[in-house]
């Protein structure tokens, strides 16, 4: 295939659509025949995956290296960001953590240069491999205040010899505003690299925008290659957590009603999309004590502040509220969660907090003591007694201690995880709920006769609908030629 330069999708802001854009671009990319990969220098998310090599990336770029059919690796995002506490963050550097900052620290501390040529090196080894390489910004690319210390945006669109364009939300308002003003902010180093601009989140007949397409050109000089329709059929996990405060929040009538504790620190909140795609599940995500009480399954989630969570679910009251529906339901505790239901959570070397002990909910005979050494491994396993293998990973600061035979998994024997002996259960295996017999067993509590879908399958073909979206909207024709020349 002909080489091409980096492709590159930045924003007017966050929550715009880029890493949409640039997973389908990715598979689009793939069917034609290309080796492409994703990548983005800095990411801050809660929403993690493990590599096979046992390092942590941010699961946006996980699931654009799934659609390139690849294995993600830590090139694909050097740099992750975590948050842990209101102004704190845990900065992992290729796939290792390397300790916590305040924002002010990082954002306006030296170490930034560092970091820079850390991705820099990151981008040379994966441009090496792939063809082309996918890149994505971070929020808007005219931060005026920030762009100085910018490792993830137009730097690194430079560095990279990208061609990149713009996106811009129209179904926030303001398209022409937040197009042209973001132009207009720019350097002429930075707008020499914009190539063109992508409309995205366009409802209703793109042919009542053609004035609005010709009035952007004749404004910013670029060309529009793309008006992009908002796409309620395909099924994509998002990264940014703006797209949390778009999910249900209360419980349905005639459907198996799965509540997720919405803790503070909630982190792969992704685990939970493929019980979204079941008609008869309504999965939604809640701190009212009211809602949780409608529920049929309660699942707490993992969090990267575990004891602080834990302590907040407390002064709120909704541990009592757990408590008292643990002999009518199944409770659930994935990772922090799965910490949180046993008798005490230690943390000695004060890995989260500075709370050395608290007392758990206490429904698992389990406890649990945070360490130094962050696990991150993807697993091969069996679940209960289903003869089907499934597939997870684990991300965690911690050791849980579990009386023997009351363990919920195997992994090659291994035993992992707490199951009660009824309904209940923990595990630090996130994507557990990928799986389609664990899927199944929660469906079956209300619907007897039905099986759950297959997920990896299901999430096949929205890469492909994605694919055929991109194909359909967005001129790849210019984008190819432009990255077949010198940008």
């Amino acid at each position: 295939m002909q080489n091409l330069k980096p492709i590159m999708l930045v924003g007017t802001g966050s929550d715009v659509g880029k890493s949409w854009i640039t997973t389908g671009i990715c598979r689009w990319l793939k069917q034609k025949g290309y080796n492409p990969a994703p990548f983005k220098a800095q990411n801050m998310s809660l929403n993690s995956f493990s590599t096979l090599d046992n390092l942590e990336i941010g699961r946006a770029q996980a699931v654009q290296a799934e659609a390139c059919g690849i294995p993600p690796t830590v090139e694909m995002n050097p740099i992750l960001l975590k948050p842990s506490s209101v102004n704190k963050s845990q900065i992992v550097l290729h796939g290792k953590p390397i300790g916590d900052q305040t924002a002010k620290e990082y954002f306006l501390g030296d170490n930034k240069k560092h970091l820079f040529e850390e991705a820099k090196a990151s981008f040379k080894k994966l441009v090496s491999k792939h063809n082309p390489v996918v890149m994505e910004g971070a929020g808007s690319i005219s931060e005026l205040n920030l762009k100085h210390r910018d490792i993830v945006n137009m730097r690194m669109a430079e560095a990279a010899n990208a061609c990149v364009y713009l996106v811009g939300d129209i179904d926030k308002g303001g398209i022409f505003g937040s197009v042209y003003g973001t132009i207009a902010l720019l350097e002429d180093w930075e707008r020499k690299l914009v190539k063109g601009i992508i409309i995205n989140k366009f409802r209703g007949d793109a042919s009542l925008f053609v004035e609005g397409k010709k009035t952007l050109e004749k404004l910013t000089g670029l060309p529009v290659l793309g008006v992009l329709p908002y796409a309620k059929d395909i099924i994509i996990e998002e990264e940014d957590s703006v797209a949390l405060n778009l999910r249900a929040t209360t419980a349905i009538e005639g459907k198996l009603n799965i509540a997720v504790v919405k803790l503070h620190y909630m982190s792969n909140y992704t685990d939970f999309q493929a019980l979204e795609q079941e008609s008869l599940i309504n999965l939604y995500f809640t701190r009212d004590s009211e809602e949780l009480n409608k529920a049929d399954v309660i699942i707490i989630p993992g969090t990267k502040n575990t004891i602080e969570d834990l302590v907040a679910l407390k002064k709120e009251g909704l541990d009592s509220v757990i408590k008292n529906k643990y002999s009518q339901i199944p409770i659930i505790g994935i990772c922090g969660g799965y910490q949180m239901l046993g008798k005490f959570i230690t943390d000695p070397f004060s890995v989260e907090s500075n709370v050395k002990l608290e007392a758990g909910l206490g429904l698992f005979d389990i406890e649990t003591e945070l360490s130094q050494t962050k696990q991150t491994i993807q697993r091969n396993f069996k679940f209960k007694n289903f003869k089907a293998p499934c597939v997870g990973y684990e991300i965690h600061m911690g050791e849980t201690s579990v009386p023997k035979n009351k363990y919920l998994n195997l992994i090659d024997e291994k035993e992992e995880g707490y199951f009660d002996g009824d309904k209940s259960w923990g595990t630090y295996l996130h994507g557990i709920f990928d799986n389609q017999d664990v899927v199944t067993e929660l469906l079956q509590l209300k619907f007897p006769e039905v099986q759950a879908k297959n997920y990896i399958l299901f999430k096949a073909e929205q890469f492909d609908k994605l694919a055929d979206w991109i194909n359909e909207n967005l001129d790849m024709e210019t984008i190819l030629k432009n990255s077949a020349q010198q940008c």
